[in-house]
Formats: structure tokens, sequence, C-alpha cells
């Protein structure tokens, strides 16, 4: 790809007979522009038909000159602006910005492109609502549905919805939400429009959505609280153990510490809270314990083991709390290519 972006811009001025280039022609720019590890980042919010459609728009652009790489990137950069603005501010708000910015004109053709794409997914009203808003409009619907409005709603702010569920409801919700897997446009209508009396906003869909799946509850329950995650679990266990089994083996636990490789574990204890480690370890079996231990500093071995013989009356609750912050710091660092984990059913081949 580094190779390919460098024979596409030449480096005279402007693009051979001033031809005007397509969408997405224009898209194929920006990727090979941002070179391969930015445009691998932009692959992973596409779906398998967008990616196809782009990769071969880029295999297919020839020379082109700077003017039409600073075009493109231009305008791609004020189309991203102008989605920050509209969805952190509102319109009136990016209206009068890029008015301000960049002209009346310029502004109104900016809008109306973002408009589109943010009327294009189903349910975009609930993205920014607070979850104890949605909690006292959700909790009274269906499974079935908070399943569906779940499933377009970002994992964190599932999680914090799912968390605040009746329990009997929560169980089926996440249910519900694992089998989910493609939802017809069809039903989706049915859905807003039962929804149009509490919100404003209808948006309509063209194409089947994939939805949920075990792959999203898994990484919804990875951000609900160790407690609800432990209830919801001990339920899913009796209604349906297969479905609990494959969500544990597609989430990542603080259990699954004793599976990672001690250079790993190295790395996540480098960015861990002293006293986080004390509260986690606190409750650990001596095999978890001994994996900390023997992958620390001796300062920081000592210190632990330490403060693990003073520290008495400690809640549960802040033993989970700080589990869960090694998980994160775990998480975050597997995103990095920092660490490498093995969640519940996998057995990757390290070499």
């Amino acid at each position: 790809m580094a190779e390919a972006g460098m024979q596409v811009i030449e480096s005279s001025g402007k693009p051979e007979g001033d031809m005007v280039m397509d969408t997405k022609a224009k898209a194929a720019l920006v990727v090979v522009s941002v070179g391969a590890d930015r445009a691998s980042q932009l692959y992973k919010y596409l779906n398998e038909e967008d990616i196809e459609e782009l990769t071969y728009e880029v295999a297919k652009l020839g020379k082109t000159s700077n003017s039409q790489v600073e075009m493109a990137l231009d305008e791609f950069y004020k189309l991203c602006l102008t989605h920050k603005m509209m969805t952190d501010g509102g319109l009136d708000y990016a209206r009068n910005v890029l008015e301000k910015a960049f002209g009346e004109s310029t502004a109104r053709n900016l809008l109306e492109k973002v408009s589109k794409t943010l009327q294009s997914k189903p349910f975009n009203f609930f993205m920014k609502g607070d979850p104890k808003a949605l909690l006292s409009i959700l909790q009274n619907e269906r499974p079935q549905v908070i399943a569906l409005i779940m499933a377009y709603m970002e994992s964190q702010q599932a999680a914090q919805v799912l968390e605040q569920l009746p329990e009997e409801k929560r169980i089926m919700a996440v249910e519900s939400m694992a089998r989910m897997d493609r939802v017809s446009p069809e039903a989706i209508a049915i859905v807003e429009e039962e929804m149009k009396r509490k919100f404003a906003t209808i948006i309509t869909s063209e194409d089947n959505m994939s939805l949920g799946g075990v792959d999203y509850v898994a990484d919804m329950m990875n951000h609900v609280d160790r407690s609800s995650e432990r209830k919801i679990f001990e339920e899913l266990d009796k209604r349906n153990p297969e479905l609990a089994q494959s969500i544990r083996e597609k989430m990542f636990v603080f259990e699954n510490i004793l599976d990672m490789d001690d250079r790993s574990v190295q790395r996540f204890v480098r960015d861990c809270d002293t006293k986080d480690v004390v509260y986690a370890l606190k409750s650990a079996s001596k095999e978890m314990q001994e994996i900390f231990f023997k992958n620390m500093s001796k300062r920081m071995s000592d210190s632990v083991r330490a403060d693990l013989e003073i520290t008495t009356n400690v809640r549960l609750k802040d033993v989970e709390e700080a589990q869960q912050r090694i998980v994160n710091i775990i998480r975050n660092l597997e995103e990095k290519g920092e660490v490498i984990i093995k969640k519940g059913g996998e057995d990757d081949i390290i070499i």
C-alpha cells in the first residue's frame, strides 16, 4: 500500500485534463494517502462489500496529481469535521460554525452530505442518550425490542443500560441479542414506529443489518461490572448453558490472565496501580498470585506481598472493581498489539 501511495502522487501540479474524480475515487485516494497502517484502521469500520469496492477503486487508481490529493483530503477533513459538530453540538451549531469557516454554500453542501449519513443508521437518536433516561423508556419494552435497540448502541452504552434492567428482563434481552443475526427493514420499521410516540426522529433502513450475535454480547459483557456479569451468567447457565459458554469463550476476564504469557503479564503489570493489584489479588487463587509475583520486579513483589498481609476487611465490590480496571488495561494494550490475550475458548498458536 505504501508503494502504491508513492506511485499515485505525481510531483506536478494539476491533474491531467482537470479530470473530476467521483466519490469512490476520492475515497480510494484518501485511503492510499493516509498509508497502510491508518488505512487498516479505517477498514475496521466498513462491511465486506464496502471493503471489496474500496479495494477495487484503490487498485484501479492511476497517476494522480498533488492537487487532486489535496482536494480529496480537504473534502474528507471537512466532512469529518461537519459530522463531529453535528453529533456533538447539533445542526444549528454546525451550520453556524461551518458558515463562518467555509461560507454559506460550502456549509450547505457539507451539511446535506453528512445529514444523509446520519439519517441512514436506525435509532441514531439513542446514541447520545443518557443511560438512565433510556432505561426509563426501555424497561417497559419487550426483551426482543430492547435487544434490537441495544444492538445499535455502542457496547459500553448498551452495558450501562443492561446493568440497570430488571434481572429477568436483562437475561431475556441478552438471550435475544445473542440469537439475533440479520433483521429485515420491515421489522426495524415496526419497532421504530412503536418508538415514534416517544422519540421525535424516525429513521428508516434500506438494507438488512447484521446485528447482535454472540460476539456483540461478549463485547458488551466485557463492559458490565463484575457483579452484574456474575448474576447474568448464573441465570444464563441455568436457562441456556451452551449460550453462556459461547459468550464466555468470546470474552476476556480476570481469570484469563492465567493463560497469558509471561512477557504480556510483565507488560500490563507495569501500567497497573499497586493498590489495584493488592485488591485484585485479595480473593485470587494462589496460582493467580504467583503469576503476578513472578512477573513483577522484586521491589513491587515485596510491596504487594506486604500489603496483602495487612489489608483486611476489603469489600467484594472493591475487589471486583480493581480486577475490572486491570482487565481494561489489558484490553487496551491488546488493541495496541502490546500484549497477547487468549479468551475463553481460543487456542491460539503463538510463534
